[in-house]
């Protein structure tokens, strides 16, 4: 799209603006009793242009400070002025056939006579919109109103044009025509941030796209000089700033009238994110402070129902959530981890960080990256606070508008909000997609507020992670025993051929046969994980020979019924289930043992061993289990997730959270 810039003088300083509605910046300036509120009035107001591709004003707005030379700037120094900053994009619109420098620069206008456009009493009636609704009326007395809906409707949100449309229809039909205006009426408020979707990245700073001004001011004579310098190297940082990819390219685009606009291919499922897109935030607010009571492990325990290792862990998050204020001082949100062992009860060592916030009338988001996963947690924690306001967010899910004070929500879905929430929660950040994906990274930083709190869970932490808690470099603490007390289960090597081999003979390895008839005659569900999907089907049909008298299953990503063969499973209503790491998080079975085939695969590292070995004995019924890994040699990856297990049993021990080790 194509926006307006102008400068004007006000209180003795130039300030650069854009405009997606020139006329009510005009009657803004002039002091007009616009939006409820009194402003000062500008002393002067240059039109630079009022259609001018969106990207190509971002850049004006990030470059162009103040200097008191501006005030006898002709229509030549803002010219020169423009040109300088935007010298990258004239040569390339040039090589590329766009338009000319000419016919981008129209002749820059002072706007005269402020007090004109003022009734008696300060106030305009009404205006007529230019752009896509061109002569269209608005009421000024109604544009406040529409302008407060708006602040509203987009608080914590960062969305493109067409999404701010699409969130309007649904929950405000009546505002959609004169949104811009109101948007606009917003932006001179300071209370949305109207910015392009790919830019720079220079407007993403702490100050929000009122950040510090980079091109120096000085003559119209040097300017050129001086700004030409920093612009060509700025040029190559362009970014987009709702994933923080590099833009993948260029292309023609109708919308901005450029031959080179840029775009990102990145997150192009959530929209086209493009140099010319006019991307819209709310502006930025503290978090809220939450109150150091009920830090207590005791209190924790008792009005959660929490275990001792549960209420120690979440006795030390919510002491660094409380002294947080201490230690920020502009570096970005903080970071703690609960290093929590598979089935420890993660979900409920948060309850008491969540209430905190909640408490404080703070927003908070827990964050994972399985739809299925949100699905699940979004009636426990419904259950936990029943007062507060519940967002559920996942590829389709219905009333995706609805504002929440807690939000449960995939990682993808973070691509939309900026500086929202007071605590973030992010939860299993080892698994796919999550995990080294830089650009839910990005999104997962963005949305929460710059003076915030992450709490990363994991089962598994990355080694990066685990080293920077080690050196006591990430504030942490380890939950090393499970809800029930009892030890992890340690997993035992069972010599076979590969699978493919077995396959090929026709006949699985009698030691893997006698252990499974030993699964099946303790009423144990066993999950028999195989490094392939190809594999599935045809050990399917070894193991239906063998046990004819068995309901056996197989299941992977591919599989349509997935969910329906994971419930009759649950249900025991299948007894044997094969399938792949797709269920190697997530799901629980009371009475389950785990046999991992191909545990020698480079397809499994140690985070994977140990969380398939963590599906086994999570029930107090029966905490034991078994778990076997089955392979004709032993791997690093499998060594180092026993080690782990192991570890995590000791200093379970050494704590004093064993109950009984009996199975050992």
């Amino acid at each position: 799209m194509r926006v307006g810039v102008y400068t004007v003088k006000a209180g003795g300083r130039w300030k650069l603006c854009l405009s997606l509605c020139p006329e009510l910046d005009r009657l803004w300036w002039s002091g007009c009793f616009l939006g409820g509120q009194t402003h000062m009035p500008a002393e002067r107001m240059v039109m630079l242009s009022e259609s001018l591709p969106l990207g190509w004003a971002v850049k004006l707005w990030e470059h162009v400070g103040s200097h008191s030379a501006m005030e006898k700037w002709t229509a030549r120094s803002w010219h020169a002025c423009m040109k300088a900053v935007l010298n990258p994009e004239l040569r390339e619109e040039e090589i590329a056939g766009g338009m000319l420098i000419g016919d981008w620069f129209k002749e820059v206008a002072e706007v005269p006579g402020f007090t004109d456009l003022q009734d008696g009493e300060g106030r305009a009636g009404r205006m007529h919109l230019t752009g896509e609704n061109a002569g269209t009326p608005v009421y000024l007395d109604n544009l406040s109103r529409a302008a407060d809906l708006l602040v509203s409707m987009l608080s914590g949100r960062s969305l493109l044009q067409n999404e701010v449309e699409a969130l309007l229809e649904e929950q405000a039909a009546d505002a959609v025509q004169q949104w811009m205006a109101a948007a606009q009426l917003a932006y001179l408020q300071g209370r949305l941030t109207l910015g392009a979707a790919v830019a720079s990245g220079l407007g993403s700073r702490t100050e929000g796209w009122a950040g510090a001004r980079l091109g120096v001011v000085r003559t119209a004579l040097r300017l050129p000089q001086l700004l030409r310098r920093g612009a060509a190297r700025r040029r190559a940082d362009m970014r987009c700033l709702r994933c923080g990819s590099a833009p993948t390219g260029r292309t023609p685009c109708a919308a901005c009238g450029l031959a080179c606009c840029a775009y990102c291919e990145a997150c192009l499922a959530l929209g086209r994110s493009r140099a010319c897109a006019l991307l819209i935030r709310s502006a930025a607010s503290p978090a809220v402070r939450a109150a150091a009571a009920g830090a207590s492990p005791t209190v924790a325990a008792r009005r959660w129902g929490l275990s001792a290792a549960q209420a120690g862990a979440a006795g030390a998050a919510l002491g660094f959530l409380a002294a947080r204020g201490k230690r920020a001082a502009g570096r970005g949100p903080e970071r703690f981890l609960l290093w929590a062992v598979t089935g420890a009860g993660k979900t409920e060592i948060t309850f008491p960080l969540l209430d905190a916030v909640l408490s404080a009338g703070g927003r908070a988001l827990v964050a994972t990256p399985r739809r299925d996963v949100v699905l699940e947690l979004a009636p426990r924690l419904a259950r936990a606070f029943p007062a507060a306001a519940q967002a559920v967010l996942y590829g389709g899910s219905p009333g995706r508008w609805i504002p929440g004070q807690l939000t449960i929500a995939t990682t993808h879905q973070l691509l939309r909000f900026y500086q929202a929430f007071d605590l973030v929660i992010i939860d299993e950040l080892d698994a796919f997609p999550y995990h080294n994906d830089p650009m839910l990274a990005f999104a997962a930083g963005q949305a929460c507020k710059r003076d915030g709190v992450f709490i990363l869970l994991s089962a598994t932490p990355p080694r990066k992670l685990q080293r920077q808690a080690s050196f006591g470099r990430l504030p942490h603490a380890r939950v090393p025993v499970r809800f029930h007390g009892h030890p992890l289960p340690v997993p035992k090597h069972l010599a076979m051929n590969p699978v493919h081999l077995c396959i090929r003979r026709g006949s699985l390895p009698g030691g893997l046969l006698q252990a499974l008839r030993r699964s099946l005659a303790r009423g144990a569900q066993i999950f028999l994980f195989a490094a392939r999907i190809a594999h599935i089907e045809p050990v399917l049909v070894l193991l239906r020979q063998v046990f004819p008298e068995v309901c056996i299953e197989g299941t992977s990503s591919q599989d349509p019924f997935r969910s329906a063969k994971v419930v009759a499973f649950r249900e025991r209503e299948i007894r044997i289930l094969v399938t792949t790491t797709i269920l190697e998080r997530g799901v629980t079975v009371p009475r389950s043992d785990v046999y991992i085939l191909d545990a020698d695969s480079g397809l499994f590292d140690e985070a994977s061993l140990v969380q398939m070995a963590g599906r086994a004995g999570r029930s107090k019924e029966d905490p034991a289990g078994t778990v076997m890994f089955l392979s004709p040699q032993w791997t690093r990856s499998q060594r180092k997730a026993i080690a782990q297990i192991r570890n995590m049993n000791t200093i379970a021990r050494r704590q004093g959270y064993l109950k009984g080790e009996g199975h050992q």
